[in-house]
């Protein structure tokens, strides 16, 4: 019985060997190129799926722009005294503006002045004016510049005033001479720094146009006027 058993084991072992030689081979599957190259496509990054799109850049503003419009500050004025003008400049400091008064000469006209160029000395000159005043002739000594120890005859706002003085010497015996001179006016401006600027709004320029008749406020380049110290 043991030898039966065993023999229908190595029948059995016979015949799966012989069964697995006898079994046609299988081809493995292999995917085409074209199929790769198609899932490819349907392919995406994570980062280009899920970030959202950046907003176009916002032009920058020129950085020559902005300093012109730094280079504006407001001016209000103007004032014939400087004190009124310090009044203004404490009011906008309390209030946290800075404020600062300057000065501005503008041309106002021309002057002539008429006088007596310098002698080869002091004392000649002081006895020339000596006779000038013993014929009631306004005059003094020029005590600086380039014309110092000459004689002022006067400075006249107008030139027909002038030519008749200067007519009335050439009749005793001088030869005057005459010069035109700039006048000059000053006033003075409160200057409101460029960073202050919003500070000053119309409410507050309208309180203080009402406290100073006639104040006015203008833009004008910060540089260029005067600053009193």
């Amino acid at each position: 019985m043991r030898w039966f058993l065993l023999l229908l084991l190595l029948l059995n072992a016979f015949y799966y060997v012989w069964h697995q030689q006898q079994a046609p081979l299988r081809a493995k599957e292999v995917a085409s190129a074209s199929s790769y190259q198609g899932a490819r496509k349907d392919i995406r990054l994570l980062s280009e799926a899920e970030s959202p799109r950046l907003p176009a850049r916002q032009p920058e503003v020129e950085p020559q722009a902005a300093a012109s419009e730094a280079a504006v500050c407001l001016f209000l004025g103007s004032f014939e005294e400087e004190s009124r003008a310090r009044v203004v400049e404490q009011r906008l400091l309390s209030l946290d503006i800075q404020a600062e008064v300057h000065s501005i000469d503008a041309a106002a006209g021309v002057e002539f002045w008429v006088y007596l160029p310098p002698l080869a000395s002091r004392q000649a000159s002081l006895r020339q004016l000596r006779e000038l005043q013993a014929r009631r002739i306004d005059s003094y000594i020029i005590t600086q510049g380039e014309l110092a120890n000459g004689i002022s005859l006067g400075i006249f706002p107008r030139s027909d005033s002038a030519d008749s003085v200067m007519q009335r010497l050439r009749e005793v015996g001088y030869e005057p001479q005459m010069r035109e001179l700039s006048r000059a006016h000053r006033s003075f401006w409160v200057r409101v720094a460029p960073q202050s600027r919003r500070l000053a709004d119309e409410f507050l320029l309208g309180q203080l146009a009402g406290d100073f008749a006639g104040l006015q406020h203008q833009l004008m380049p910060c540089e260029g006027v005067a600053l009193l110290r």
